[in-house]
């Protein structure tokens, strides 16, 4: 056993000589099934389906990286410390809602309270999901609540393991999360895994908590949730937004304000960027979470970066994905990476497990 000094907790250590790492998946994400996305103005099979994990969950399997589990159940307890009840209402009832107004297709919001509106709940369902969203991308359909809530369950499930000593465990969440803030859904993300993991690693008594971005978008939700906030140092590498979504967040002078200041860090980057030169900001995050000393370690796992995904712009190889493991295992933190993006290609698989065996130090099967 050890202490930890930053989150006040005796910690069970695993045997440094066990290298496996547990992963948690739900087959519910199956549930999130929608037909259609908004894209280019007009209508598409969405980037964020449920091949995608099922791509990843064969690779864990075929890689042998340790033991699948399924989630626990948590209830809404968790998940209501980091999004407004009201959301979370919303989001339980909203294909109820849309289905009884008589609407035909899946539930995409058309229309949000701009400047000079006034920013009060309508009672028209057309209303109330602009209210609560902040992007047309992200359709709805019969399933997105229960997969949603499985989501956030994968994440919490986790994180248990990790505060009872496992060492790094990896929560393959679908739907993701990083976009989604208290009361706002969007970019394919409805509750905030990353950010309802690192809530309850705080109220069961760590003090400290960082939470490392590493998708090609901004986590804005990430970001907006614990802007004010000094117990949790959130760090986003991503892609200019001036150039790429969420356009409307992550900018370098958004550092945090009142108590939070000096605690919120955007690491930008530009079309093209290669490995050589992102891992520069990846080495500025680490030393930033060094110093700061967390108690445990939050990975919001995006592989968007990779240099063939559809929507993004980075051109990190699959061999990058093993240093970037490596380097973060270097910090020494207990750590739940959660799954966010990654589109299209078959290398979402090797390209997320890359992750764990290159933290894990194995080597491909």
């Amino acid at each position: 056993m050890s202490h930890c000094t930053s989150c006040g907790k005796v910690r069970h250590q695993a045997d440094p000589g066990i290298r496996d790492m547990k992963t948690v998946f739900s087959p519910l994400h199956h549930l999130r099934s929608v037909k259609t996305e908004l894209d280019g103005g007009i209508l598409i099979e969405p980037h964020e389906k449920p091949s995608r994990v099922e791509t990843i969950l064969a690779r864990v399997k075929s890689q042998t990286l340790g033991e699948v589990l399924e989630p626990e159940e948590f209830g809404l307890g968790p998940v209501k410390r980091v999004h407004k009840p009201d959301y979370v209402e919303f989001l339980e009832h909203c294909w109820a809602d849309w289905v009884a107004a008589g609407k035909p297709g899946e539930a995409i919001p058309a229309v949000w309270c701009g400047r000079g509106m006034r920013a009060r709940m309508p009672k028209d369902i057309d209303g109330r999901l602009g209210y609560y969203s902040f992007a047309a991308e992200t359709s709805i359909s019969d399933g997105t609540w229960e997969a949603a809530c499985a989501s956030a369950n994968v994440a919490l499930t986790a994180q248990k393991l990790v505060a009872n000593g496992e060492r790094a465990v990896f929560a393959l969440c679908r739907p993701p999360g990083h976009h989604a803030h208290a009361d706002l859904f969007g970019g394919y993300c409805f509750f905030n895994n990353a950010a309802i993991t690192a809530q309850a690693f705080r109220d069961q008594g760590y003090q400290r908590v960082a939470i490392l971005d590493l998708d090609f978008h901004h986590g804005n939700g990430t970001q907006a949730i614990f802007y004010d906030r000094s117990d949790v140092l959130t760090i986003s590498l991503h892609g200019d937004p001036d150039l790429a979504f969420p356009h409307f967040l992550g900018f370098e002078d958004e550092t945090g304000e009142g108590e939070g200041e000096g605690y919120n860090l955007n690491i930008v980057y530009p079309p093209g960027t290669p490995y050589g030169v992102w891992s520069q900001g990846l080495e500025t995050a680490c030393e930033r979470i060094a110093a700061f000393q967390p108690g445990a370690l939050v990975i919001a796992l995006g592989v968007d970066t990779f240099e063939d995904d559809p929507i993004s712009f980075f051109k990190l190889k699959s061999a990058d994905y093993l240093s970037l493991g490596k380097r973060i295992e270097q910090l020494g933190f207990p750590t739940v990476f959660t799954m966010e993006g990654g589109y299209g290609v078959d290398a979402i698989g090797v390209n997320a497990v890359n992750v764990m065996q290159g933290f894990e130090g194995k080597k491909h099967k």
